[in-house]
């Protein structure tokens, strides 16, 4: 996740690891972070891969600063990052937030490639939505099968009553990606 925001920024403009720490904290936040003891290593990490290069620059108002390591893509980088873009097949546990993640960055993408990542997500989304249905209606139908004690009747409503939100809550991912679509559909007439 951090490689793919971190090689998305530096496509759009290079940049210094504070920046950087501020736009994934941005992103990720408010209760989440990337601390400097994760991003640095990161970045060295990068930069050995040969993903992004940095050089050393001294800011420009104040004499007195230390010098800054200002990271930029390379052209591996960039190979890398479009791969972690059209990647729909890893990470499927997480890929709702990975999704958000990538749709900040689908410009930077061919419009085949845009669509065919906003199609895969609306595909996810209606595979959520149909498991949530299905296990919902599959408690209601078994349950008199179920010896659960005394309070069943209610652990069995509480439990149906969360798969329907999150039916909801996919029905609202499938709509904002189905806006997305048509964004980009529009955008090619």
């Amino acid at each position: 996740m951090y490689e793919l925001i971190i090689l998305a920024q530096l496509m759009r403009r290079p940049a210094h690891g504070y920046l950087i720490a501020k736009i994934i904290n941005d992103i990720i936040g408010p209760y989440a972070r990337i601390s400097n003891g994760r991003l640095y290593p990161l970045l060295n990490q990068l930069q050995k891969a040969g993903l992004i290069a940095s050089e050393t620059v001294l800011p420009e108002h104040t004499p007195k600063e230390r010098p800054i390591h200002s990271y930029t893509i390379t052209e591996a980088g960039k190979q890398r990052l479009h791969e972690l873009m059209l990647d729909t097949s890893s990470n499927l546990g997480e890929y709702q937030k990975l999704f958000a993640l990538k749709a900040c960055y689908l410009d930077l993408l061919p419009v085949e490639e845009r669509l065919h990542i906003i199609d895969h997500y609306i595909s996810y989304c209606q595979s959520n939505i149909k498991h949530q249905h299905t296990e919902a209606a599959g408690i209601i139908e078994n349950a008199s099968g179920w010896d659960w004690g005394t309070n069943w009747e209610n652990i069995q409503s509480t439990i149906v009553n969360v798969l329907q939100h999150s039916a909801a809550t996919w029905q609202l991912e499938q709509t904002w990606a189905q806006s997305l679509y048509d964004r980009e559909i529009n955008n090619i007439q």
